[in-house]
């Protein structure tokens, strides 16, 4: 199945079982200064997931787009993306673990078409100093149903990510508990880090093996829980049984409720058997675009192409969604994306702006489930090749000075004059040394912030002058 098919059969088998189709949040949350994007398909639902009643129902199902900016740097390899589709749905006091678990498997299974065998799943191992128990139960309903497909159902405890680096997996085990800090849903990631008031619980976190030829043994042995390659996480099964109070101490739920997420490129990947997930129906047009306007092969090309794919996707959902380009929060990291993605299209040998040929691909993907997207097509491809143009102007002439740094260590003063004269954003100057094999001092970054803050000084003073009328100020 492609990534619409799967999409559309998601939303279309939760609907079968009672589930109400609602629409997507925007990128940006509405009412929420807390975080810049909407990271997770359960952000916009969270005052449902705290008590308050949805117009809905109790039974919910979406596909979410997000953004996780945080995971940027990450952008390059086979599994990471910086926005993305979660496939989400809730139980809002209404079924709990069973019913979840088995919706899950039975959708991936015998509508995506996913090999059982290939499907593994974690577990939370409780935490005895918080009185939190091991949660033999969905360990149970994921052995009952893993038993009925006739594939092996054997329970292993690990504990830490590392303690699963050094051990592994062994024969016939397919369902394995961690502790908090890997199988336990909060807002702080962990359940140490649960803050006081917040809903958490124990997860259940199901992954693909995509075989041991794609473990990268730097990694240590391959595990669930690992970075290593082999297996990637396609779904979160959140149980939002627990509350953390004033003392620190947690306390059940009067109403439980389930928030489920899976990611639809990485279930989409997994249903191709590649754990590439750029070749998926959503991403490796835009790829196709990339070597038809470059004449290079993706096979020889791959993070940049990956990551001008990502970033432009991204940028395009932002822009419909009313984000334009600046240099302030949501607009920065538009600004980024958009200009890492000019920069690797420069070293693909795309000198020319290229973003209003890329941007009716991506309208075109998501034209019969977003018609948004294709709606502000025109909007977007101004928006988008506005800011192509202004930076190009600035890139070559930026490039060309961190090469004037070879057989140089470029310090923090060094790439903030790169910034505030040229307008080269530090990250893009970092980068770009990494590449020519420029080496740039290790306590960079406390250098910029120095000069920076040294410069505001600097504006403040002129700033008392000209409002006294003093010389080097204008009267208004």
């Amino acid at each position: 199945m492609d990534a619409h098919e799967i999409r559309n059969s998601y939303l279309a088998f939760l609907e079968r079982n009672g589930h109400t189709v609602i629409p997507r949040a925007p990128l940006v949350p509405r009412g929420d200064a807390s975080t810049l994007f909407n990271g997770s398909g359960m952000q916009s639902l969270l005052p449902y997931l705290l008590g308050a009643e949805h117009p809905a129902g109790s039974r919910l199902v979406d596909s979410q787009p997000c953004v996780r900016a945080q995971d940027i740097d990450d952008v390059g390899d086979n599994r990471h993306t910086t926005f993305f589709e979660m496939l989400g749905n809730w139980s809002l006091g209404d079924y709990f673990k069973e019913t979840q678990i088995r919706q899950f498997l039975t959708f991936l299974v015998d509508i995506v078409g996913l090999d059982p065998e290939k499907i593994y799943v974690t577990c939370f191992m409780g935490d005895e100093a918080n009185g939190i128990p091991e949660d033999d139960e969905a360990a149970s309903i994921w052995q009952t149903l893993f038993a009925e497909r006739g594939v092996s159902n054997g329970i292993a405890r690990i504990g830490s990510q590392a303690d699963g680096d050094a051990r592994g997996v062994r024969p016939g085990e397919r369902i394995f508990f961690y502790d908090g800090g890997e199988n336990w849903w909060s807002r702080g990631g962990s359940l140490e880090g649960t803050p006081i008031g917040d809903p958490c619980g124990p997860d259940s976190e199901v992954f693909f093996d995509f075989g041991s030829e794609h473990q990268d043994p730097t990694f240590g042995l391959a595990h669930p829980a690992s970075d290593g390659g082999q297996f990637m996480e396609i779904g979160n099964q959140v149980f939002m049984q627990y509350r953390r109070l004033d003392d620190g101490s947690f306390e059940e739920l009067a109403r439980r409720n389930v928030d489920f997420g899976g990611g639809l490129e990485r279930i989409a990947a997994a249903s191709l058997g590649s754990d590439d997930v750029f070749r998926i129906s959503l991403l490796w047009p835009i790829i196709e675009c990339l070597q038809q306007l470059t004449g290079r092969r993706y096979e020889d090309e791959t993070a940049a192409m990956r990551i001008i794919a990502d970033h432009l996707r991204g940028a395009t959902f932002l822009a419909v969604d009313g984000v334009v380009p600046s240099n302030k929060e949501q607009g920065y990291v538009m600004r980024r994306l958009l200009r890492r993605a000019i920069r690797l299209a420069l070293s693909l040998g795309l000198t020319e702006n290229f973003f209003s040929v890329i941007v009716p691909v991506i309208a075109e993907l998501y034209a019969d489930d977003f018609p948004e997207v294709a709606a502000s097509r025109d909007e977007v491809i101004a928006v988008l090749v506005k800011e192509e143009k202004s930076f190009r102007r600035t890139l070559a002439a930026g490039l060309d000075m961190v090469a004037g740094y070879a057989g140089h260590v470029m310090s923090g003063r060094d790439v903030f004059r790169l910034s505030d004269t040229s307008g080269f954003p530090k990250e893009l100057t970092i980068e770009e040394a990494a590449r020519l094999g420029v080496e740039v001092a290790p306590d960079w970054a406390a250098e910029f912030d120095e000069a920076l803050q040294e410069q505001r000084v600097r504006s403040r003073g002129a700033t008392r002058l000209g409002a006294a009328g003093l010389p080097g100020g204008a009267q208004a």
